[in-house]
């Protein structure tokens, strides 16, 4: 009567203080939702807020700036043509810039061609290249004397530095004359129109995390935040977050779950969020107070009863302690018998019970997997087992036949040894993926305990696959299957800087000469094959000496490295434009041509020079070539 009794008592108090608990934390937990929501809506409403003040702003901006700029493109046209003798010289077009507080002034003549710059470096500059200068050409074809042009800005042709042009027609004259002008209060006014800018400056309490999403790719476009939780909301989904307008919980990759809430504005789905843990930092102290307060309570009356039920209750305890040891040792078909009293037998019962349930399902679980053909397996091992538990998937996953994956699974050290050097081959930029044999990936998850080591084993290889061929084609040309622009600009910034003392290496901008020409007269399909062509006679350069790329639509470019000469460069160009004089391409029936092409390069030995130095100085050699003598190459 006393067991049961103490029993009882403990059941009765410890359900009591559980259902304190639970009523309290529904209550409050309730409360602290709907006031974090609160907190979140008003400061997103304030970003929202921002955005739209700083629009207004950039919008007003630009709308002052382009007319105050063309009126000062204007007046540097009119006293152009008032008094011609402005021209003369370079002082003179420095000083008028200066009055009309420009920072570049150029004029050029019917031709297309600056004759006169406030600044000498860009004189002779043609506006018929770069796609920059090519903009104003509309000017020069047109015969209105009151035609103009404001560019957005953006690089400009001869340094890439970012300007805003504005060019009007002569009077009286044909030509242009343009006035540049580097858009400060613009960019700056660009720069505070962005989320990341705003989110900077935000003010955020502690645990809060604010971002944007792009609602058409579904990309985080400003964080608040680590860069790794920014792909971690990509891969949750815009269509799940979309969904905690009102406030939900989600769970990133990493297992933290996080109390989020969004608004749609525009083409953006701006959020806020908060990790669990700080959300319910002091509530969880409340809680814990409140259950320490009530298990006071609890152990002092059970303390008062312990001495009467100590002897029955702690034998009996011992015993299934006993027996619960072999069954985690893998004695799954021992069975818990403990009599005295009917509660340790119902108990005694339900242990077995419960191991016999336990095994059912595991098999029932391999059993499913292996069904649904999913590639997931699973291994497990504790210190008490002479072997490792494995799912029937691994040695397909592993690529390991039967008969070496049950060699292993019989040595639990030699199985912890095998997954380590599976896990030496860390395929690059992948943290948990693995190489497992020929164009084969796994994802392994492994922990390892004081009591053993479990872990599960996933197919990546089409993930993988799939995030190479994403990668190729974002560096390369679509239509030439060449580099593109940035790509290589990378790659040669990379060799570059690595160049040995006894090394040399060279930049080379190509042009195909008559390109424009053959795409007006037989059409884009013959000037695509046209550039097609060419890039293949570029891809039967030495791979392991040569990088190719295509810069824009007929301009393409070389980095030469990896030789001691300057004699071996020259010697491939050579080869190189034998080859192209020796290429025969169809035009149209009966007509055909071979491929011209002009080429500027310059060398070096020097890896501090700087790409970018390298090819400013092949573009200029290419300018002569052409300005000269199209269809060869010179330094």
């Amino acid at each position: 009567m006393q067991k049961i009794f103490e029993r009882y008592t403990i059941i009765i108090m410890s359900t009591a203080i559980l259902s304190i608990l639970v009523v309290n934390y529904f209550f409050s937990a309730g409360s602290l939702r709907g006031r974090q929501l609160d907190t979140f809506n008003a400061k997103i409403e304030q970003v929202i807020h921002t955005m739209e003040n700083n629009q207004e702003e950039l919008a007003s901006i630009k709308g002052n700036l382009d007319e105050d700029y063309l009126t000062r493109a204007k007046a540097a046209a009119y006293v152009v043509e008032k008094n011609p003798g402005v021209l003369d010289s370079v002082e003179a077009l420095t000083n008028l810039a200066a009055l009309l507080d420009v920072d570049e002034l150029h004029v050029t003549e019917a031709d297309g061609i600056i004759r006169y710059s406030s600044v000498p470096k860009y004189i002779g500059l043609d506006f018929h290249n770069g796609r920059q200068m090519r903009g104003f050409l509309p000017i020069l074809e047109s015969d209105s004397e009151d035609m103009h042009i404001i560019q957005e800005a953006q690089p400009n042709t001869a340094e890439a530095k970012m300007m805003k042009y504005v060019g009007v027609s002569r009077k009286g004259v044909k030509g242009l004359v343009q006035v540049g002008l580097e858009p400060v209060r613009q960019m700056e006014a660009q720069e505070r129109n962005t989320y990341d800018y705003i989110f900077d400056r935000f003010p955020t309490d502690v645990g809060e995390e604010f971002f944007a999403m792009d609602v058409g790719s579904g990309k985080v476009v400003a964080h608040t935040g680590k860069g790794e939780d920014m792909d971690e909301l990509e891969n949750y989904g815009l269509e799940s977050l979309e969904k905690c307008t009102a406030g939900a919980y989600r769970t990133m990759d990493g297992g933290t779950e996080c109390y989020v809430a969004t608004r749609a504005y525009e083409d953006v789905l701006i959020g806020a969020y908060m990790d669990k843990a700080t959300l319910y930092h002091t509530f969880w102290k409340n809680i814990l107070l409140t259950f320490i307060y009530l298990l006071a309570v609890e152990v002092i009356a059970v303390l008062l009863l312990n001495y009467l039920v100590k002897q029955k209750v702690v034998s009996g305890i011992h015993k299934i302690r006993d027996l619960l040891s072999e069954i985690t040792k893998g004695g799954l078909d021992t069975k818990v018998e403990v009599g005295g009293a009917p509660e340790f037998e119902d108990l005694s019962n339900g242990i077995y019970r419960m191991v016999k349930s336990v095994v059912s399902s595991s098999d029932r679980i391999s059993k499913i997997i292996a069904m649904s053909q999913i590639p997931l397996a699973a291994f497990e091992y504790q210190n008490d087992m002479d072997y490792v538990f494995i799912t029937s998937k691994l040695g397909e996953l592993l690529d390991m036949d039967a008969d070496m994956l049950d060699r292993y699974t019989k040595d639990p050290e030699a199985f912890l040894h095998m997954i380590r050097v599976f896990m030496e081959s860390t395929v690059e930029n992948e943290n948990d993926v693995f190489y497992a044999g020929a164009q084969r990936y796994v994802r392994i998850h492994f922990t390892i305990e004081d009591t053993g080591y479990y872990g599960a084993v996933t197919d990546a290889t089409r993930e993988m696959l799939d995030k190479r061929k994403m990668l190729y084609e974002n560096n390369h040309d679509q239509l030439t299957g060449l580099s593109r622009y940035p790509y290589f600009k990378q790659k040669a910034s990379q060799i570059l800087g690595s160049l040995n003392d006894d090394e040399i290496c060279a930049c080379v901008m190509l042009d195909l000469d008559a390109f424009k020409n053959i795409n007006d007269t037989y059409g884009h399909d013959v000037g695509d094959r046209y550039l097609q062509e060419f890039a293949q006679i570029m891809k039967e350069l030495p791979k392991d000496h040569c990088l190719v790329a295509r810069r824009s639509g007929d301009e393409f470019c070389i980095f030469a490295y990896g030789y001691r000469r300057e004699d071996e460069i020259r010697s491939l160009l050579d080869r190189f434009w034998t080859a192209l004089q020796s290429k025969i391409i169809s035009l149209a029936e009966g007509e055909e041509c071979i491929i011209s092409a002009s080429g500027g390069y310059v060398c070096t030995n020097d890896r501090k020079i700087g790409l970018t130095r390298l090819l400013q100085q092949a573009d200029a050699a290419l300018y002569e070539v052409k300005r000269k003598n199209k269809g060869h190459y010179e330094r």
